[in-house]
């Protein structure tokens, strides 16, 4: 192959049985699961065990994995101490990457040589179960309080809220983030996910390689994107400034934050899934939300007016960075690594199964330097 396609866009880089995506019809399945009946029926455990093993677990077996998910949640000493050395205003993913490296330290037996082994295996829970306990930890720490140490009985979802805020949530804004965290869990060969597995291949451990997928999440043209979108919503400030606003943003060729995705021809399921939600929630508690919501939604509308014939609709980022603000109360900085948080479930299953069926990645490229020449004398 010697064209040259920008971005590897549709070029296959690997064989895969953890997710699908039919961007014509917008449905994204999870080993063949669709992700609506996934947030209707199942839990964020259940889901990241599927993604891990490939089937359904049994209650037993799902018993057993949250139990475990529970005795590993606690962060070693040293990297809450390396958190405190932080400065405050270090962004979460930042920290979040720094911490996910640094436990490599103290798992160095994870290897890639043996990824079904127990302490293999126990060290990708780890990571599931620590990326929440982390995320809390720096929502506490960036802004001067002690960590909450984190419960043995709850749910993940609700343990992580327990962690932020220090009080049991409310049912339904648990069952809320549960759902989040599902349809955040996977979405193929993303930069994130090719990251991890590029870093997989080279049979690096897996704290590594998920650090590398934290890494690329970051970026606004990827996860970082749902900060953006709320940004760019206060920055349009009411529906009645919307279309001034997107009009000129498409005349000078701008970004839509939120707008498009290379997958999907149609809106992003996941978009689709968040926007009932939070109309949901809205209506079933007689909610007042500040301008964003109304805003997002002019904006949607008239994108569609003007973008639509090119396959240009809102994707996940557009709704999610409105339900981490206008419901969960998480401040933008936080956005992006609670993503993370639920897209470890995805990564650890892609780094599973790259070492597993494995070959180390290394493209080609097109070279367009200069000729061969010598050195000029002197």
């Amino acid at each position: 192959m010697t064209e040259y396609i920008p971005g590897l866009a549709g070029v296959p880089a690997t064989k895969s049985s953890i997710s699908s995506i039919d961007g014509e019809k917008g449905i994204l399945a999870y080993r063949g699961y669709s992700i609506q009946d996934l947030v209707e029926h199942s839990s964020f455990e259940e889901t990241a065990l599927l993604l891990m093993n490939g089937e359904l677990p049994s209650p037993k077996e799902l018993t057993n994995f949250k139990n475990i998910l529970k005795k590993r949640n606690e962060v070693k000493r040293k990297i809450r101490h390396l958190l405190w050395s932080l400065p405050s205003t270090g962004h979460s993913m930042d920290v979040l990457q720094t911490a996910i490296a640094s436990m490599a330290t103290f798992y160095p037996d994870a290897g890639a040589s043996q990824p079904d082994s127990s302490y293999t295996q126990n060290a990708l829970i780890k990571i599931i179960s620590n990326m929440s306990t982390l995320v809390a930890m720096w929502t506490r720490i960036s802004r001067g309080y002690d960590p909450i140490p984190p419960s043995k009985t709850m749910s993940y979802a609700e343990n992580f809220m327990y962690m932020c805020f220090g009080e049991e949530s409310d049912p339904e804004i648990v069952s809320l983030l549960d759902a989040s965290l599902i349809l955040h869990a996977e979405h193929t060969i993303n930069a994130s996910t090719f990251s991890t597995m590029v870093t997989a291949s080279s049979l690096a451990n897996p704290f590594a390689s998920i650090a590398a997928g934290v890494g690329t999440l970051a970026g606004p043209l990827h996860g970082n994107a749902n900060e953006n979108v709320l940004i760019m919503l206060d920055e349009i400030g009411s529906p009645k400034n919307a279309r001034k606003w997107i009009e000129g943003r498409l005349k000078n060729k701008q970004v839509i934050w939120g707008m498009g995705h290379r997958e999907y021809k149609t809106k992003d399921p996941r978009a689709t899934i968040l926007e009932k939600m939070i109309k949901a929630y809205i209506k079933k508690n007689g909610l007042n939300l500040s301008n964003r919501f109304e805003t997002a939604l002019e904006v949607e509308s008239i994108c569609n007016e003007l973008l639509a014939q090119k396959g240009v609709y809102p994707n996940v980022d557009f709704y999610s960075g409105i339900l981490y603000s206008e419901i969960f109360n998480f401040t933008k900085e936080h956005f992006t690594s609670i993503f993370a948080m639920a897209r470890s479930a995805g990564w650890v299953a892609h780094w599973h199964e790259q070492v597993s069926d494995n070959r180390i990645f290394r493209p080609t490229q097109i070279y367009i330097g200069a000729d061969f020449r010598d050195y000029p004398a002197k």
